[in-house]
């Protein structure tokens, strides 16, 4: 990541590219939104909260340390994940540049 200064951080293209990349898995979008909701969240908990095995939700936690939208470190036995919520804003501007600038909304 590039620094824009002011606490800003501007994304290079192959990480914008990850990020698009791992937030078009739905399942892994729902993992970055318990992740999210939490202050620091237990892989254990995510295994609770999906259907799916042990590996799965490793490589989704994986994806997504890979795009930088999560942290993980290691607490004891157990793996700890938050949000970067700086990459999150980061995207969503570079989104929204892409986009024109705007974020329009239709009323039909």
């Amino acid at each position: 990541m590039k620094n824009a200064g002011a606490g800003r951080s501007l994304l290079t293209e192959k990480q914008f590219e990850l990020i698009a990349k791992a937030l078009a898995d739905p399942r892994r979008m729902q993992v970055l939104e318990v992740i999210a909701g939490e202050r620091a969240c237990a892989c254990t908990k995510l295994r609770e909260e999906f259907p799916v095995s042990k590996a799965t939700i490793s490589h989704h936690i994986k994806e997504l340390v890979r795009a930088g939208l999560v942290e993980s470190h290691r607490e004891g036995q157990y793996l700890q994940c938050e949000v970067r919520r700086d990459v999150l804003e980061a995207y969503a501007a570079e989104l929204l540049r892409r986009a024109g600038g705007k974020l329009r909304t239709s009323v039909a």
